[in-house]
């Protein structure tokens, strides 16, 4: 499946706005006004030098729902923004289950330097995890985000950072080939339902690139990525 024109008009539409955005919830669960709901506002800033990052996917949810698990092979949610960016079938995975509280999805790709603000309310009377999930588009399979992190303790007005390392989804080789890379490096092919014989999650080992010895890739050095690639901020504000 071809996501270049997505990706495309995503990080033309993210350049020119240059500055975040405040959004609502986008599918999640009903809410009523009582004392156990809690609002939280997250923001993603997008660290890097030149890597576009694809529409953010945010979930709050209690102990029954991980995004992703640490040397196991990624669900086919997963695989699917990891490769192509998409974070529909996660957003469907994660509010088909029921530790997920509500759920919400930027509407644009974050571009170097950009960053993008969503807000969540959840009855969360038993404790809130946070977990959010962006591809690094310029890439086979890398992606950011926070798995799982407890917000339970955090009070009206108070912040948490999460500076947030990249990984590899382990679902496809990192060859940096042309036609392999769904963002505007190449415009390529998104997810491919293939998997490498790797298959595990792990911490990604970075962009090599053409400038680099790797001759066939079509990413340059301005593609390359340090840790931490995204830095979230989340503040309760009730």
């Amino acid at each position: 499946m071809s996501h270049k024109n997505i990706f495309v008009r995503q990080f033309l539409f993210a350049s020119a706005l240059g500055s975040c955005l405040l959004l609502t919830s986008c599918g999640g669960s009903n809410h009523s006004n009582n004392a156990d709901n809690r609002t939280f506002e997250i923001s993603v800033s997008n660290l890097t030098a030149g890597q576009p990052l694809s529409p953010i996917a945010v979930i709050l949810h209690q102990s029954g729902y991980q995004a992703w698990t640490d040397g196991q092979p990624a669900s086919v949610a997963l695989e699917n923004l990891a490769e192509g960016g998409s974070n529909t079938d996660l957003l469907t995975e994660a509010h088909n289950n029921s530790a997920v509280l509500t759920s919400g999805s930027g509407i644009a790709a974050i571009g170097p330097g950009d960053a993008e603000n969503l807000e969540l309310t959840a009855d969360a009377f038993n404790g809130v995890n946070l977990s959010v999930i962006t591809m690094l588009v310029n890439t086979n399979d890398a992606y950011t985000g926070i798995n799982a992190s407890d917000l339970s303790q955090l009070a009206i007005g108070e912040s948490v950072i999460f500076n947030t390392p990249v990984w590899d989804s382990g679902t496809e080789d990192n060859t940096e080939a042309a036609g392999t890379i769904p963002g505007p490096a190449d415009g390529g092919t998104g997810f491919d339902a293939t998997r490498s014989t790797d298959d595990r999650i792990h911490f990604h080992p970075g962009v090599i690139s053409n400038q680099d010895g790797l001759s066939g890739s079509i990413l340059t050095a301005a593609h390359r990525f340090d840790n931490p690639a995204a830095k979230i901020t989340v503040t309760r504000t009730q």
